[in-house]
């Protein structure tokens, strides 16, 4: 893996930060979004992240906010849940890596966590030909709104067993998706999967969508290992 600290533009100009992992070639490039008071140096994502690296993925864990943005949010709370800002900034992360000369044929998915989720849903719908594929760990898909119906690309939901609200939450998107989508619960598992194992389990299933996105032994439905 190559790794570098790159700056892309957002719709609005503004400088978004993020840190790159360039994949072997023919391999795909997975962008993460980060969940709301979190940016792209989340430990999770990280985790999740070098897991992929691993099986050969590449990475760009993204800060959807610029640094005044964040450092507002901070005292306001007012940006972590504007899923139309978050939103345009992954779809600017995915035209950026389209523009580019080392990823422009680098087939893309999506991590989305908490309400980077509905973000990378939206930027999915917006992007039907560029993202292939859509994780989401612990994440708010009731957030993407109309443009949730419009997602083209194979969609894992990843919730802990020990979060009813968001997994209620993830099974009545599942049912709105009209795609290739798996609810994949991780047992004894709460919101930010700080259990033993649990943040592993995440990762497996996560390599396994992204390395198989047009594998149908993902069909609708949950399931428990």
């Amino acid at each position: 893996m190559i790794l570098e600290e790159v700056v892309l533009p957002a719709r609005d100009g503004s400088p978004l930060r993020a840190d790159l992992a360039l994949p072997a070639e023919g391999r795909a490039l997975v962008v993460f979004a980060h969940g709301s008071g979190s940016s792209r140096r989340s430990p999770r994502n990280r985790a999740v992240a070098a897991a992929l690296q691993e099986s050969g993925l590449g990475t760009l864990l993204l800060d959807l906010l610029t640094e005044r943005e964040e450092r507002r949010d901070l005292l306001t709370a007012e940006h972590r849940f504007d899923i139309d800002l978050l939103s345009e900034r992954v779809i600017a992360a995915v035209d950026w890596l389209a523009d580019e000369p080392a990823t422009r044929r680098a087939p893309v998915g999506l991590f989305g966590a908490s309400t980077g989720a509905a973000a990378a849903l939206r930027a999915a719908a917006d992007r039907p030909v560029r993202v292939q594929s859509v994780v989401s760990r612990g994440g708010r898909p009731d957030l993407t709104g109309e443009a949730l119906a419009r997602v083209a690309a194979p969609v894992l939901l990843v919730v802990g067993g020990e979060d009813p609200e968001v997994l209620r939450l993830n099974r009545e998107a599942a049912e709105r998706l009209r795609v290739p989508c798996h609810v994949e619960v991780v047992p004894g598992a709460g919101h930010l999967f700080e259990e033993p194992g649990a943040l592993e389990h995440v990762a497996r299933a996560a390599r396994d969508w992204f390395l198989r996105p047009g594998d149908d032994a993902f069909t609708a439905g949950d399931a428990e290992r």
